[in-house]
Order: structure tokens, then C-alpha cells, then sequence
């Protein structure tokens, strides 16, 4: 088994763990602190991400690059230079920026926001930056190494350790208002990221094969081409998620602003901006965690190839990363237009948020394309194409919110339709981009073949959602999102879009489902 199919199924499966643990998450949180609470939630959340973002400086994907290439090579001096130049980086830009936000907090909140409630929570994950930022460069480190275990294990440590505190912490904090039980939730994150950490430090000591604190400060101090090394990834890479830090930390800005031109008080905008991005976007983004994986390998594997000139190689990984995202993509999609108010039912006790779902599921296919394909440009050393495509997403993006969700006719709508004219842009940007840069076949005919199993099972879901008379709605959910898999899974073998070889490549199954 290949280093990137055995490491993409090891983040397979962590993903999968973890985006169910992070759904009972949500679930915990929606329930005990309610539409309200998840709304400043998702109000304080983009912020957070802005910040880290900055600490980070793209060195995630830089280190994961630069170690693979050095491994390549058998130079463990370089190895051990990238890692001590990356954390001297991200610990000194953590040092400016954590204070920085802290001391910004009660602007943000007032001025910008519009709803002083969202300070409380603001604050409280002000500590958790440090800490992500030390992470990130131990992952990256693991990931370039093509050791996906420690970053898989971890992910699924932080969770666990989230779910064990949230409820007590939210419970705790509610008497105080709800701005202490969103403040509640947002300090079980800090524990649960501080847990992870840990893991990954224990791991690294375990598993290094050179001494990190020996001759340290001489690594820094000689460490400027392997800085510039980094920036040369990093920057452009940092452009491309700065663009969507800033339009994510914009977005509810604008959004508060846009619903009050509508006519919506700072409250119900809170409320509504919670149900989409509290409620909707998590269920849309949950096959998310296929493209992740594939995305966080293909950065590595597609590396080493481009460095060792492998053009076919390259070719071939971003054919199977793109086919296997179309299909676990499509399922996702099915079921989440058929099943889109039962769902939301049964995990937050609310049917509010299923139009936003049915609205968007048709368009995310793209979205989730976006992550192997931005993977792909950083790989090729085109993470600056790749800013240039995020940008004009997300101005675009941007531009409609305003226009549209300060129309009364749109309102909250009219986020959901800019967020999918976002997303769309973007990806048919990456795919042009790519398209021009390598030699890259599309194959038509297996694209229209997966758009019919996508219709021919949603048409059989819908009808089966009909004519299904079960009393209880959770064993009818769980009954025709089986019955939908199935259809699926047996059309993908009657077009020959899925085959027996395909079936043996699965580490430990593969034999027995062929």
C-alpha cells in the first residue's frame, strides 16, 4: 500500500471520528444554549480563525512540503532546521497577535458586531490561539514525514475531551446569561485543543529522530534560507487563507449590518446568522472531513512527485483524489436534500434551517472539490494562483451579501445564496488554473454517469421518505439513509464507475468487500 492511500485512509477514519464527536458537539451545544447561544457562537468564531491564521503564516502547509522534499532527499539537518525556524516564527507572531485581540475584544463586540453579548466569548478563546499555533507546526512536521497518525489521534483526543466538558461548562455558565454559556463552550475548545497538543508533544518526543533543544538558538540564528524557503510556500499559501479569514471575520459584520438595513434587530440577525452557520453548514460540511484527508496527503505525495518530475504520477493522484470526492460527495448530497428537515430534527430538536440545506446541498459538490484542488496548486508551487482565485470568491462573495441580504425579500437568504456563489467561483478559478498549468484529462462521460446514479437515488430516496410509515424519526432517517447508500452504492456498480480493484485498495477490507 502506497504512503498517500494508507496515510489519506488513516485520516479517513480520524476525520470520520472526529466530524461525528464534533456533530455531538454541536448537538450539545444547540440544545443547551439554543439558537441564540450558537448564533454568538458562530459570531465570535470567525475572528478566532483571522487571528490564528496570521500566527500561523501558512507554515502548516510549508513544513508539510519542505519536510517531504528534505525526506526525499535524507537531509534530517534540514528536517530539523524547518521545524526550529517554524516554531521560533509562530510562537513570536503569537506573542503580538494574543494580546492584540484580547485588548480589541471590546470594540469588536460593540462596534462591529453589533451585539455586546459576543465579548464574553470573545474573550474566552482568546488562550486557545497559542496553542493552535504550536500544533499546527507539529502536524505539519508529522504530515511531511507522510505520519498521519499523531495528527489523526490527536483530533480525535480534542474532541472527546470538548464533548466531556462542553455540557458541564455550558450548564455551569447559563445561569450567568447566555453569553457565559457560549463563553462556556468556547473554553471547553481551549481544553480540548490543549489536550491535543499535548498528545502531539508527547508524540514528537517519542518518535524524533534528532534532538530539538540541542544547538536551538544556532538554528535560528542560521536558519535564514530555510526561513526563506518557507515563506516561499507560506505567504502565498497564508494570502489564500488570509483572503478567507478576513471575508469569514467580514461576513458576520456584514451580514448584522446587511439584516438591520432589512429591518432585523441585532438579536433576531444573531439568531438567524446561528441557524445557517451554527445549523445548516455544519451538516453540509460533514463529507468534508473525505476531502480533508485526501487534500492533507496530496500535499506531500504530490510534492515528492513534482520534485522527482513524476508528471504521471501527479496526474493519476488528482484523478483518484477528485473521483472518490465525487462519489463520497454525491452520497452526502442525496442525503442531505431528501433527509434535510427529518435531520435537522433529530440532532438539534429544531426544523429550522432544512430550506438552507436543500437550498445549498445541490451546489457543494464544488465545495468540496475545493480542498484537493487548492492542495494540488500548493503542491505545484502555485499557492499564489491559488490567493488570486480565493480572492475574487470571496469579494464576489461579499458583494452579493450586502446587495442581497439587505433586501427584505432575501434577508437571511441572500447569505445563503452569496456563500454558494462564493464557493462555486472558486473552485472553477482552481480548476482553470490547474487545467493550464499540468496535463489534465476530465472525463466527461464518467461525470455525466455519476449526475445520473446522483438523480436516480435522490428520485428513490424521496419516494422511499414517501411511502415509509415508521412512528419513530430517527429510525426512519437511519432506515432511508440505508436504503439511499445502497441504491447508490449498486448504481456506482452498474455504470462501472466503481469497481472490484477499487474495493481491494481499502487497507484490512478491501479482500473481503471485493
Amino acid at each position: 500500500m502506497s504512503k498517500f492511500l494508507k496515510g489519506t485512509i488513516i485520516l479517513l477514519i480520524a476525520g470520520f471520528i472526529t466530524r461525528i464527536l464534533g456533530f455531538i458537539n454541536r448537538i450539545v451545544i444547540a440544545r443547551f444554549i439554543g439558537e441564540d447561544g450558537v448564533g454568538l457562537y458562530m459570531m465570535v468564531y470567525p475572528t478566532l480563525i483571522l487571528v490564528v491564521t496570521i500566527t500561523q503564516l501558512g507554515l502548516p502547509v510549508a513544513i508539510s512540503k519542505n519536510v517531504a522534499e528534505a525526506e526525499a532527499e535524507g537531509n534530517h539537518k534540514k528536517v530539523k532546521s524547518i521545524l526550529i525556524v517554524s516554531l521560533t516564527t509562530t510562537l513570536a507572531l503569537t506573542v503580538l497577535f494574543t494580546p492584540a485581540l484580547f485588548l480589541l475584544a471590546p470594540y469588536l463586540s460593540q462596534t462591529l458586531f453589533t451585539d455586546p453579548r459576543t465579548l464574553t466569548p470573545l474573550l474566552a478563546i482568546t488562550p486557545i490561539i497559542p496553542i493552535i499555533a504550536v500544533s499546527s507546526v507539529l502536524r505539519g512536521y508529522f504530515q511531511g514525514r507522510q505520519n498521519m497518525k499523531p495528527a489523526a489521534t490527536s483530533q480525535v483526543i480534542e474532541q472527546i475531551v470538548r464533548i466531556t466538558l462542553i455540557a458541564a461548562l455550558t450548564k455551569a455558565f447559563l445561569p450567568l446569561g447566555i453569553e457565559y454559556a457560549a463563553a462556556g463552550a468556547m473554553l471547553a475548545s481551549v481544553l480540548g485543543e490543549l489536550a491535543s497538543l499535548l498528545f502531539l508533544l508527547a508524540s514528537f518526543k517519542w518518535k524524533k529522530s534528532f534532538p530539538l533543544r540541542k544547538k536551538f538558538f544556532q538554528y535560528v540564528t542560521n536558519g535564514k534560507q530555510t526561513f526563506k524557503e518557507l515563506m516561499q510556500v507560506a505567504l502565498p499559501t497564508t494570502g489564500s487563507r488570509m483572503i478567507g479569514s478576513v471575508a469569514w471575520f467580514i461576513e458576520p459584520i456584514v451580514v448584522a449590518h446587511s439584516l438591520a438595513l432589512a429591518g432585523l434587530t441585532a438579536i433576531n440577525a444573531t439568531k438567524q446568522y446561528g441557524v445557517l452557520t451554527g445549523f445548516a453548514l455544519p451538516l453540509l460540511m460533514l463529507p468534508s472531513f473525505f476531502t480533508q484527508s485526501l487534500s492533507t496527503s496530496l500535499v506531500p505525495a504530490i510534492s515528492e512527485a513534482n520534485a522527482n518530475h513524476e508528471y504521471k504520477k501527479i496526474d493519476h493522484l488528482l484523478q483518484q483524489a477528485l473521483r472518490f470526492t465525487f462519489m463520497t460527495g454525491g452520497l452526502a448530497v442525496v442525503v442531505l436534500f431528501v433527509l434535510a428537515e427529518p435531520l435537522m430534527t433529530v440532532m438539534y430538536n429544531s426544523s429550522r434551517g432544512a430550506s438552507f440545506i436543500q437550498l445549498m446541498a445541490p451546489f457543494f459538490l464544488l465545495n468540496y472539490y475545493q480542498g484537493p484542488l487548492q492542495a494540488t496548486l500548493q503542491a505545484l508551487n502555485l499557492a499564489r494562483a491559488a490567493m488570486i482565485n480565493s480572492f475574487i470568491g470571496a469579494l464576489v462573495k461579499t458583494i452579493i451579501i450586502f446587495c442581497l441580504a439587505s433586501r427584505p425579500e432575501f434577508g437571511i437568504y441572500g447569505v445563503a445564496i452569496a456563500l454558494i456563489v462564493g464557493f462555486v467561483l472558486v473552485t472553477l478559478l482552481h480548476f482553470a488554473t490547474i487545467i493550464k498549468t499540468i496535463s489534465f484529462s476530465i472525463y466527461i462521460k464518467d461525470y455525466i454517469k455519476m449526475l445520473v446514479v446522483i438523480f436516480a437515488s435522490g428520485y428513490l430516496g424521496m419516494l422511499c421518505t414517501k411511502w415509509l410509515n415508521v412512528s419513530s424519526l430517527p429510525l426512519k432517517v437511519i432506515i432511508v439513509t440505508c436504503f439511499i447508500t445502497i441504491c447508490y452504492i449498486i448504481l456506482l456498480f452498474l455504470l462501472k464507475l466503481l469497481k472490484k480493484d477499487d474495493l481491494r485498495k481499502i487497507p484490512w477490507l478491501g479482500t473481503l468487500l471485493s
